[in-house]
C-alpha cells in the first residue's frame, strides 16, 4: 500500500470508527425515547426519536461531496456570531491572502483566549472597562505572521471588516467586541473596519422579521431586530449593492465535512455541513462566503433555522455568492457541550493557526474550491 493510501485508509477508519460510536449511542438513545413514547404517549418523545433516528442515518451515511463549483479567487469573504465571530476572525487572520474580509457579530479578538478556556470565559466574554490588551494581541500576530504559521499580514491590506455588538448583549461584553477594531487597524492601516452597536439587541444573531425577541438571548438565537446583520455583512463586507428578492431561489445541499480532514485528524465538526446555491452559480463564476453559527446553533441543536432562517440566502443570489455552513458537534471529552467554534484550545494548542484542524479544514475546502494564496 501506498503511503498516499495509508493515510486514506487511517482517515477512513477514524471516521467510521466515530460514526460507529455515535450510531451505538444513538441506537440506546432510541430505544429509551421508544420506551418513553410507548408508555406516555407524548409528542415530545416522538419528535425526539425521529430526531435521533434523522441523527442515525447521518452517522450510517456520509453526505454527497461539496457540489463542484466555479469561484471567483478574489471574493471570498466569511463571518459568524459569538464563537463562529471569533472562527471567523481566526480563519481571516490566519488566511488573510486568500479571505477578502469578514462580518464578526459579538465575538472579540484574535487570541484572545490564548488557549486558556478560564480565561475564555472571563477576559474573552466578560471584561472589566479596559477590555482585552490589544498591544499584546497584536505582538502576538505579529509573531506569528513571522513564524509562518499565520499568512503574512499584508494580506489584511483593504479588507473589509464589520464588527458588530448590541448593547442589551449580556454575553459578550461590549469592550471585548470594540478590542476588534484597533487589533485590525493596529495590523494593518489600510483595512476598512466598520464597527456598529446597536440599542436593544441581545446575544442574538439580528434578523429583518424572523426569530425571537430581539432583546432576549434564546434559541435558535435568531432574534427580530428589524435590522438585517446579513444584509448588512453583504453591503459592507461583499460589496453587494441594490436589494434581494423576499425570498431565496436557490437550493441548500448536504455535503460530507469529513472529506476535508487530513490523516483522518478529528476537527470535531458534524460529519454534514451545508451549502447554499444561487440558481446563477450552478454554472456561472461566483464568490464565496463561509457563515459560521454560533453555540448551541449548529444543526444537532436547532437543525437548519441557522441555514434557511439567518438572511444570507437572498442576499446570496442578489450578489451572486456560494454560502457554505460548516458545522460543528458538541462534545463531553474534550468539553465543548454547546458545539461552539474553537476559540479556546480544545482541538489542540495550534487551534487559531494554520495547522490548527479548525482552520486548515477552512484552508482545504478553500483549496477544493481553487482558491488559492496570490
Amino acid at each position: 500500500m501506498s503511503a498516499t493510501s495509508s493515510t486514506s485508509a487511517r482517515g477512513f477508519v477514524a471516521t467510521s470508527a466515530r460514526r460507529g460510536v455515535a450510531a451505538k449511542n444513538l441506537l440506546v438513545l432510541m430505544k429509551l425515547m421508544l420506551i418513553k413514547f410507548s408508555a406516555f404517549g407524548q409528542r415530545r418523545y416522538r419528535l425526539a426519536a425521529f430526531s435521533a433516528l434523522a441523527a442515525l442515518a447521518a452517522c450510517s451515511e456520509p453526505a454527497p461531496p461539496l457540489p463542484a463549483l466555479k469561484i471567483d479567487p478574489s471574493r471570498v469573504t466569511l463571518s459568524g456570531i459569538s464563537s463562529g465571530a471569533y472562527m471567523a476572525h481566526q480563519a481571516h487572520i490566519a488566511w488573510s491572502t486568500r479571505i477578502a474580509g469578514a462580518g464578526l457579530i459579538a465575538g472579540g479578538p484574535y487570541g484572545c483566549a490564548a488557549g486558556q478556556l478560564d480565561r475564555a470565559l472571563k477576559l474573552c466574554t466578560q471584561t472589566d472597562e479596559s477590555g482585552p490588551d490589544i498591544p499584546a494581541l497584536v505582538r502576538n500576530a505579529i509573531t506569528r505572521s513571522g513564524e509562518k504559521s499565520i499568512d503574512p499580514l499584508q494580506g489584511l491590506a483593504k479588507d473589509r471588516v464589520w464588527i458588530f455588538h448590541g448593547d442589551a448583549d449580556t454575553s459578550v461584553a461590549a469592550a471585548v467586541s470594540a478590542a476588534i477594531a484597533p487589533f485590525y487597524e493596529a495590523l494593518s492601516d489600510k483595512a476598512q473596519v466598520h464597527n456598529v452597536t446597536r440599542a436593544g439587541v441581545a446575544h442574538t444573531f439580528p434578523t429583518a422579521q424572523l426569530g425571537g425577541e430581539c432583546g432576549q438571548t434564546q434559541s435558535p438565537y435568531l432574534g427580530n431586530c428589524r435590522f438585517d446583520a446579513a444584509g448588512e455583512i453583504f453591503r459592507h463586507v461583499v460589496q453587494t449593492a441594490g436589494e434581494p428578492e423576499p425570498k431565496a431561489n436557490g437550493v441548500v445541499h448536504p455535503f460530507d465535512q469529513d472529506a476535508f480532514l487530513d490523516d483522518g485528524a478529528d476537527a470535531r465538526l458534524s460529519n454534514t455541513g451545508y451549502v447554499y446555491i444561487p440558481q446563477r452559480c450552478r454554472m456561472a463564476e461566483c464568490g464565496l462566503h463561509l457563515a459560521f453559527h454560533g453555540c448551541l446553533q449548529s444543526a444537532e441543536n436547532i437543525g437548519t433555522e441557522f441555514v434557511e432562517h439567518a438572511g444570507y440566502n437572498r442576499w446570496a443570489d442578489l450578489a451572486g455568492v456560494v454560502v457554505i455552513y460548516p458545522q460543528t458537534r458538541s462534545s463531553l471529552m474534550p468539553l465543548n457541550p454547546k458545539a461552539c467554534w474553537d476559540w479556546w484550545g480544545y482541538t489542540g494548542s495550534n487551534y487559531d493557526t494554520q495547522t490548527g484542524t479548525q482552520i486548515a479544514w477552512v484552508g482545504r475546502v478553500l483549496d477544493q474550491l481553487g482558491v488559492h494564496a496570490p
